[in-house]
């Protein structure tokens, strides 16, 4: 085990000293490090891990905590107000949507898979990760407002599609004789206690920090140690009292990020240190998740892939932005810019450690190859078709944008000094 962290080291640091050239061909670090861990995983046996232990589970579970919280926390309501209409026609309307033709697609094509795990499908790939598009988020030809569209609705889609994930997982779990009677229940129960603790939490400590610092008593350099450690409380305090911790810490960062004003300031850290173990999630996606969904592929599972990135991902978003005055070149292309990435690789990490070997079976090859192949097209697709949606497009109103989850800083900083 000494071995293999030492080598997960080694690579982190190799890419820190190379990043810059490889993005130069436009490979980001998800693609790099997927790429890596197939290679070191099924392919040289260099890293050895297998599919079914503990850490794997807690790096998915931190790595979520700390992107919901952080998603949410940067996204303070009072900055998305100009758009707000936009933002809740994609996830009041259109995401439920998805969820629901990802469902009936789940259990009307793949076999085996119908019910609770058809739910758990559709849930684990309706978010999407601006991430993957990295080289068209920060495109200057794409018009800012676009861009942050696309951007606010990756950073809050996982928080909304989590309690689906949750619910669908207990009910599984049920299905396959794993846990209690009454699961779906019980999980019910554990989402409202969540919800209500992480809005209480998360507002007292966006007061306490936001007059701490305007009083003198904080500096803003161990501000953000601070609400790392926040984020895992809101994660670990509510499971301890009978809650969910993974919708605790996304609405305690909906609230926190309300509360403070200005979060992008004291979340830089947290930030970081979630992107770190961002990328260590796609090198287990490679090495682990990988290999372990293709042993039992089907093409089915090909076939529901393709349809989630394009019609189960497109007609929602097209029928959300009815009368929207959005063209229709802007409509298709909001609705490609859907990667599936990091939200859902961590709910398939959780899938193949909470289920039961038969009924994860069913389900990772579908999430695997899902994200996989928008990998490949959206890591394709994004600066060829930013440019020439930008041709056509014009620049739009400038509006202040958000940082992009998933370390794009460094393409971000070259496009800039172009």
């Amino acid at each position: 085990m000494d071995g293999t962290f030492s080598l997960v080291l080694l690579l982190l640091f190799l890419w820190a000293l190379c990043s810059q050239r490889m993005e130069r061909v436009e490979l980001t670090a998800p693609a790099a490090f997927v790429l890596l861990g197939l290679l070191l995983g099924k392919g040289i046996g260099a890293l050895d891990l297998a599919p079914s232990i503990g850490w794997v589970k807690a790096l998915a579970e931190v790595t979520l905590v700390w992107v919901l919280f952080t998603d949410a926390a940067r996204l303070s309501f009072r900055s998305l107000r100009t758009e707000l209409g936009l933002y809740g026609r994609l996830l009041g309307v259109g995401l439920p949507m998805c969820i629901g033709f990802g469902t009936l697609l789940a259990s009307g094509l793949l076999p085996g898979v119908s019910g609770w795990a058809a739910l758990y499908v559709g849930a684990a790939l309706a978010p999407t990760d601006a991430a993957l598009g990295a080289t068209m988020m920060v495109n200057p030809v794409v018009p800012a407002r676009i861009r942050r569209l696309i951007n606010v609705e990756s950073g809050l889609n996982d928080g909304f599609a989590t309690p689906f994930v949750v619910l669908a997982l207990a009910g599984v779990a049920a299905a396959e004789g794993t846990s209690g009677p009454h699961p779906s229940g019980h999980a019910v129960m554990e989402l409202l206690i969540g919800l209500a603790y992480g809005t209480v939490l998360g507002l007292s400590a966006g007061w306490l920090l936001r007059s701490a610092l305007r009083r003198g008593w904080a500096t803003e350099d161990f501000a953000g140690a601070g609400v790392l450690a926040l984020s895992l409380l809101a994660h670990t305090s509510a499971i301890a009292i009978g809650g969910n911790g993974f919708v605790a810490a996304f609405v305690a960062g909906l609230a926190f990020g309300s509360a403070h004003g200005a979060p992008q300031r004291v979340l830089r850290y947290v930030d970081q240190t979630a992107s770190l173990l961002s990328v260590l999630v796609w090198l287990l996606f490679g090495a682990v998740l990988v290999p372990a969904a293709f042993d039992f592929l089907t093409w089915q599972a090909a076939v529901y892939a393709a349809l989630s990135l394009t019609a189960v991902r497109m007609v929602p978003v097209a029928l959300s932005l009815i009368g929207s005055g959005l063209d229709t070149r802007t409509v298709l292309f909001v609705g490609w810019f859907g990667p599936r990435g990091l939200a859902s690789i961590i709910f398939g990490l959780l899938a193949l450690e909470e289920l039961a070997p038969s009924a994860a079976r069913t389900v990772i090859p579908v999430v695997a190859c899902t994200v996989l192949l928008s990998v490949l097209a959206h890591g394709l697709t994004s600066d060829p078709l930013a440019r020439r949606y930008g041709r056509t497009a014009g620049a739009g109103p400038a509006v202040q944008d958000l940082p992009v989850r998933g370390m794009a800083g460094g393409i971000a900083g070259r496009r800039a000094r172009r």
